[in-house]
């Protein structure tokens, strides 16, 4: 999917998509629709397959976009970089995503039976953990995804988990004026963690999946194509082994302010990891080299050159497709490929 500059909605791209899958098979893609001003919303599209490949989209709408006060940023805003979970169990599609309001990025969440039709459950409130010595909500948060099926907290309760990523370090403010790192915390790199809902309360009220708790460090940056910082991909796709997840690392430098594109360099890249199906926040393994990187002219240039960056899976026939931003100003789709 390019951006069509007939189109106001994606005058500054189309990128980081999320997906769902209709009961017939037919898939629709949730492009970020980024306008002038990096002002942000959310589409939807049909995907179109030949030969059994996605190869395009069609019949484009709006499915979200800046409504709320706290989805109105300053300096930009919207709403950004969806993920979607269909979550069985509770018979809906959870859709978070990145309500760039003005104080910055706080993962909201969205909740839909039949994936077209949305009603905001509101910004995640991450519950007070005493034994973090902090609280989650004073820190910028990213990359959220739901696991698809149950999964036990760490005290064995069935619950809904899922993966995010607080950033320690916000650049543009005094180390001085920073609230304390939690508890143990001593890397400053952006990192994967995993929180929890209790089953039994988002069947009482789908609100609960915007308390979570029960916080817990999972995996950061450990090599060096992903040196700067790491961060979780589309939702788990159950494998015999545990869950695989999909990341993207970060090499490069960031700006320490206002959002410039030119001011910066980065490479982001796709890796891997498996986590245990028994206890989620537990690395069983991961990937020592990049499973993807920018290679093609589609990845290599445009408004932020040098960017893969995987946000939905999806199961088409027999095989399975990785849907992904390319430079922030496209999307392109690749293969899952399971080697032995």
């Amino acid at each position: 999917m390019e951006p069509d500059p007939a189109d106001p909605h994606q005058a500054e791209g189309v990128l980081n998509p999320a997906t769902v899958q209709d009961a017939d098979g037919t898939v629709h893609l949730f492009p970020r629709l980024v306008a002038e001003q990096n002002v942000s919303r959310i589409g939807r599209a049909r995907v179109v397959v030949t030969d059994g490949v996605p190869s395009g989209v069609g019949e484009l709408e709006i499915a979200l976009e800046a409504e709320r006060g706290w989805e109105h940023g300053t300096d930009h805003g919207g709403v950004e970089d969806p993920r979607i979970t269909h979550l069985k169990d509770l018979g809906v599609h959870v859709m978070s995503y990145v309500a760039f309001g003005p104080l910055g990025p706080k993962p909201a969440l969205a909740v839909s039976a039949d994936g077209r039709t949305w009603r905001r459950l509101g910004p995640i409130q991450f519950e007070y953990d005493d034994t973090l010595d902090t609280d989650l909500n004073l820190f910028p948060n990213k990359d959220v995804v739901f696991f698809p099926e149950i999964v036990p907290d760490p005290e064995g309760r069935p619950s809904l988990a899922l993966l995010h990523r607080p950033m320690w370090d916000f650049g543009f403010v005094r180390p001085s004026e920073r609230p304390p790192l939690p508890a143990g915390v001593t890397d400053e790199r952006a990192s994967i963690w995993i929180s929890y809902v209790p089953v039994d309360a988002a069947v009482q009220d789908l609100a609960a999946l915007t308390r979570p708790g029960a916080h817990r460090f999972v995996a950061g940056p450990a090599f060096e194509w992903e040196a700067l910082k790491i961060g979780a991909g589309p939702a788990p796709l159950r494998v015999p082994e545990g869950w695989l997840v999909l990341h993207h690392g970060v090499t490069g430098s960031l700006p320490g302010g206002s959002f410039v594109p030119q001011a910066f360099s980065v490479r982001y890249v796709v890796g891997a990891m498996l986590l245990d199906a028994d206890d989620p926040s537990r690395v069983l393994a991961r990937t020592s080299e990049p499973l993807l990187a920018p290679e093609t002219a589609d990845e290599t240039a445009g408004t932020v050159a040098n960017v893969v960056f995987p946000t939905a899976i999806e199961r088409i026939g027999d095989e399975y497709f990785v849907f992904y931003g390319a430079a922030d100003t496209r999307i392109s789709v690749a293969r899952l490929v399971r080697t032995l």
